[in-house]
């Protein structure tokens, strides 16, 4: 694919479509199919205008809408810059690390907690087993191209899979579930939204106060026993999750 070049963008002042949106879907679509790749630097706002025959006011707002979009980040002495668009995440039954890795990413993660620990109530009730004695307790931290998305926290029952740090830093939660045998059928989840935390912000990168979604989820395999409950954090800059209906009436 030859390099994305600024007198790529036509605009048409005829057109019921204001300019500084003409622009700013021409860009987006360039970042999309990435012809702007992950890094690449714009023109300046005045070079970019006069190429373009366009006021620069008309520039500015084109690209702050991507901005305010998390597609492009100005910084200070560098300029404007591409960055990573949000990783769209549709409601499945899969594992973050099985849907990036659909989207062509190689997940990284770090492995914060991986024990086994004595199952306290909340635990026991999360995992639907009154009369559990422990459990396996994970926290990770998923990235992809350096960045961090979110922060994973699990509950096992104890003896369902046996991972060392090596298998949850190169494969998906799920995956060691389907390897060791279990089949996985259902799953009960719930999206909301909160702030970040100081701790959050620091693991995921963002300002304290800064918005992220949130997921509990708990996973039930084909004899309905409760295989895993999660509670994971999302950076809302960076991901979103996409949600189909169907009139079934």
């Amino acid at each position: 694919m030859k390099p994305w070049a600024p007198g790529e963008i036509v605009v048409d002042p005829d057109s019921p479509e204001p300019l500084y949106s003409q622009v700013a879907r021409q860009l987006h679509a360039a970042i999309e199919d990435g012809r702007l790749p992950n890094g690449a630097r714009l023109d300046n706002e005045l070079d970019l205008a006069a190429r373009l025959h366009l006021s620069r006011p008309t520039v500015r707002q084109a690209i702050q809408s991507l901005v305010n979009q998390g597609m492009l980040v100005r910084k200070r002495g560098v300029g404007t810059q591409v960055v990573r668009t949000k990783v769209a995440r549709p409601l499945r039954l899969s594992s973050l690390f099985d849907d990036l890795s659909e989207l062509g990413d190689k997940p990284e993660s770090v492995v914060l907690v991986n024990r086994v620990e004595p199952a306290g109530e909340e635990a026991a009730e999360r995992l639907e087993t009154p009369g559990l004695t422990h459990v396996r307790r994970l926290k990770r931290v998923r990235s992809t191209g350096g960045e961090p998305l979110a922060i994973m926290n699990n509950y096992l029952p104890d003896g369902i899979i046996d991972p060392d740090d090596d298998e949850l830093r190169d494969k998906g939660l799920y995956q060691l579930l389907r390897a060791a045998g279990v089949r996985l059928h259902a799953a009960q989840q719930n999206v909301g939204a909160r702030q970040a935390t100081e701790d959050d912000a620091e693991l995921l990168a963002e300002k304290p106060g800064a918005a992220l979604l949130t997921m509990r989820r708990t996973t039930y395999d084909d004899a309905g026993r409760v295989v895993e409950h999660g509670w994971h954090v999302y950076r809302a800059s960076r991901y979103s999750f996409n949600l189909s209906l169907t009139n079934n009436v």
